[in-house]
C-alpha cells in the first residue's frame, strides 16, 4: 500500500510517516510541503491514499483533492486540520475524502483510520480479483469451510457485525445470516448468480426475502450515518463506512439526516453481501 504526505509541517510529515512505518501499514512514496509540488508528484506517483493538510498555503487541501480525483479515482484521500469546526468537517467530506483527522495529530488515530482505508482497499482488490478469475473461469481454490464448527465461527462473526449495525434483530438481518451461511458452506459468490436465485434456493417467496434484505441493510446504513453525525471517529462508523457501505453512500444519507439533501444514500443488496462475506474471510 503506497502513501503520499501532504502538510506544510515537515515535523507532522515525519510524525505520519514514522507511523505508517511502525505498524507496517506500507509505504511513504512521496511528502511535500509544497501542495504545489505535491499535485505534479501524487499524478505521476498515483499513491494508494493521499495525506493531506486542509489549511495548505498556495492550492489548500480541498482544492487539491479535487483536482486529484477525477484523474486518480482509485485513490483515496484522508484530510488533515488544526481547525475541526463542523463547516470545515462538511467541506473536507463535500470535496471527496474519505476521512478527517483533527490535528494534533494522534497516533492511535491515524493508525485506526489508515488501517481501515488499507483494509478497504485490500477488499476492493481481492473482489476484483476473485471476480476476473470466475470471468475467465479459473478454479477458485474453496474455503476449507467442511468443518461445521468453521462455518459456525464465520456465522458468529456475522452476527457482531450485524448487532454492531444494530440490524441483529431485524426480520431481513436472519435472512441475510441465511444467505451468507448458504454462500459459504458453498463457497459462493454473488457474481455467480443473482441474489434472487439463492433466494429461489431458500424461500418460497423470493421477492419478499428481497424487500426485507433490502430494509435490513438500509437500516444499517441509516444506523451507520447517525453513527457518524454523533461521532465521526467511532470505530465502528470508520470500519464499516469504508467497507460495508460505499463511502459516498453513507455521506449522502448523512445529508439527508441533516436536512442537506432531499434523498439519502443508495444501497446494493449484492455488493453488501459480497463484501460483508469478503470481510468475514479476511478475518479468519
Amino acid at each position: 500500500m503506497t502513501f503520499y504526505l501532504v502538510d506544510d509541517d515537515s515535523s507532522v510529515l515525519r510524525v505520519l510517516e514514522n507511523i505508517i512505518e511502525e505498524y507496517d501499514l506500507g509505504e511513504v512514496v512521496g511528502k511535500a510541503t509544497d501542495s504545489e509540488k505535491a499535485l505534479g508528484q501524487i499524478l505521476s506517483l498515483k499513491p494508494a491514499i493521499v495525506v493531506v493538510d486542509m489549511l495548505m498555503p498556495a492550492i489548500d487541501g480541498c482544492a487539491l483533492v479535487k483536482t486529484l480525483k477525477d484523474d486518480l479515482p482509485d485513490t483515496r484521500f484522508v484530510m488533515l486540520s488544526q481547525v475541526s469546526s463542523k463547516n470545515i468537517i462538511s467541506k473536507a467530506y463535500d470535496c471527496g475524502v474519505e476521512f478527517f483527522i483533527s490535528k494534533p495529530v494522534n497516533q492511535i488515530e491515524i493508525r485506526n483510520v489508515l488501517g481501515n482505508i488499507k483494509e478497504k482497499l485490500e477488499m476492493e482488490r481481492t473482489f476484483k480479483l476473485i471476480e476476473g478469475m470466475f470471468n475467465k473461469g479459473v478454479k477458485v481454490p474453496s474455503a476449507n469451510l467442511d468443518n461445521g464448527d468453521e462455518l459456525q465461527e464465520q456465522i458468529r462473526k456475522i452476527r457482531m457485525v450485524f448487532s454492531k449495525l444494530g440490524i441483529l434483530g431485524e426480520k431481513g438481518g436472519e435472512d441475510l445470516l441465511q444467505i451468507c451461511a448458504y454462500m459459504l458452506k458453498n463457497n459462493l459468490k454473488t457474481f455467480d448468480f443473482r441474489v434472487r436465485d439463492i433466494c429461489d434456493e431458500l424461500c418460497d417467496n423470493p421477492k419478499a426475502m428481497e424487500q426485507r434484505l433490502r430494509r435490513a441493510i438500509n437500516r444499517g446504513l441509516i444506523n451507520l450515518a447517525n453513527l457518524g453525525i454523533e461521532d465521526y471517529m467511532n470505530e465502528n462508523f470508520i470500519r464499516f463506512s469504508g467497507t460495508l457501505y460505499d463511502f459516498e453512500s453513507v455521506k449522502a444519507e448523512m445529508d439527508y439526516i441533516r436536512g442537506k439533501r432531499d434523498s439519502g444514500g443508495k444501497i446494493s443488496v449484492r455488493k453488501f453481501i459480497d463484501n460483508l462475506i469478503l470481510m468475514i474471510l479476511e478475518t479468519a
